[in-house]
């Protein structure tokens, strides 16, 4: 029944018959803590880096706040005839300095780390020296030998493009034709290469791995297996407990923490996800969300068959304006995983994610993508208590130029 109604793109709520225990998933899993903690440990190291090239960002990391959502919850009552009991916040990722999106925190992570084991293998840097120093124009211009490539439909190709330009590699970003030109422009002129295809997010993929092989200075980042990438986005989870704390809000299993995530091929919900069961086990339920024509992950653990699906083999078009969820086929490494320990999910149709961001900005004066207000609806749909606190990430929005989000308010 799930199955056609996917096929039909009808809107629908999926909860997981193949869960089990966290601990016991987790533990199936090749990532631990401890690779997260890792992660999360060399960004710190590339604090003084990030700070002397982007000084809005605080010290050099790279994070956004929780927002209440205290004017928008009772919007969503009115408009959808429910009653969301628990408290609900927003994780601003659309505010992420740098890119401007959840990207911000994989996709400039992998450039990293990529960076680090270049300088360190080359003896350009000792391990103990200030990573400050891989600014500096002597190693930018080694760098510049180097290339890196990544496919993308869009935010991905600007975390990626913004500071591998920034630290002197020669970057092309491939991007499918849901891409916004208004994201091809802004890599443009940050002395990013472009290219376009007429086709979706899986061929600028390959065409961007096609273009790596066999080029030993060369690195692609593969949205679709990447752990890099993946560690980069499940450090949010360990911040996010520090801002939980500060709060003051618990999590246990008296006090649940709900999370809605936009998912795309699926590495930045994905990694988010690993890092909040690592840390919280049972007591976090979490939801992706994908657009009714693209529900890719969704379709993939519907059916079982993980990456081996693609929407249009089940004459679902891969048509929507949430260019971050257009994507075709699910993440290998994501899917096959996440059929054990993800609590479900639920699909959106376009206009009501534009319902949603016209209704976050009118109520918060918040401004985010599509793709991001998906989010958003996901407390409509759970049987929640007054101790639960839903959380709604909000992937991305903030660069939108003004005259493009005006036309989207008008829709």
């Amino acid at each position: 029944m799930i199955l056609e109604h996917l096929k039909n793109c009808d809107e629908i709520f999926w909860s997981n018959p193949n869960k089990i225990e966290a601990k016991k998933g987790l533990e199936a899993f090749i990532l631990t803590k401890d690779d997260i903690v890792d992660a999360a440990n060399r960004l710190e190291r590339f604090a003084p880096l990030i700070q002397r090239y982007f000084p809005e960002t605080e010290g050099g990391i790279i994070e956004s706040p929780i927002l209440p959502l205290e004017y928008l919850k009772p919007a969503l009552e009115k408009e959808y005839g429910v009653k969301i009991l628990g408290n609900f916040f927003a994780k601003g990722d659309h505010l992420l300095k740098v890119a401007g999106s959840v990207k911000a925190r994989g996709g400039i992570y992998e450039v990293l780390k990529f960076a680090e084991e270049i300088a360190l293998k080359n003896h350009w840097i000792h391990p103990d020296e200030s990573y400050e120093r891989l600014g500096d124009e002597d190693l930018r211009s080694k760098f510049s030998k180097y290339k890196i490539a990544v496919g993308s439909t869009g935010n991905l190709g600007l975390s990626i493009g913004i500071i591998s330009a920034t630290l002197g590699f020669q970057v092309t970003v491939h991007m499918s034709k849901d891409a916004k030109e208004w994201k091809k422009t802004l890599l443009r002129n940050k002395g990013v290469t472009v290219k376009e295809y007429d086709s979706d997010y899986g061929k600028a993929v390959e065409e961007g791995r096609k273009s790596t092989e066999g080029d030993p200075f060369t690195h692609f980042v593969d949205d679709e297996n990447s752990k890099d990438l993946f560690l980069g986005y499940s450090v949010a989870a360990l911040r996010l407990e520090n801002q939980l704390i500060e709060k003051g809000i618990a999590v246990n299993k008296k006090h649940p923490l709900v999370v809605y995530l936009p998912c795309g091929v699926g590495g930045a919900p994905g990694g988010i996800a690993f890092g909040l069961k690592i840390l919280y086990g049972d007591h976090v339920e979490c939801y992706f969300v994908e657009p009714t024509e693209a529900p890719c992950m969704l379709l993939g653990l519907v059916t079982g068959k993980m990456e081996l699906v693609h929407v249009e083999d089940y004459g679902i078009p891969l048509k929507t304006e949430a260019d971050g969820l257009a994507v075709g086929r699910p993440s290998r490494m994501v899917s096959r995983f996440y059929n054990r320990v993800i609590d479900g999910g639920y699909t959106l149709k376009d206009g009501k994610m534009f319902d949603l961001l016209r209704m976050v900005y009118r109520t918060e004066g918040i401004k985010i993508e599509p793709s991001a207000a998906s989010a958003l609806y996901g407390p409509t749909l759970i049987k929640d208590t007054e101790r639960t606190t839903h959380l709604a990430w909000l992937t991305g929005g903030s660069m939108i130029p003004d005259e493009e989000f005006e036309k989207m308010l008008e829709l």
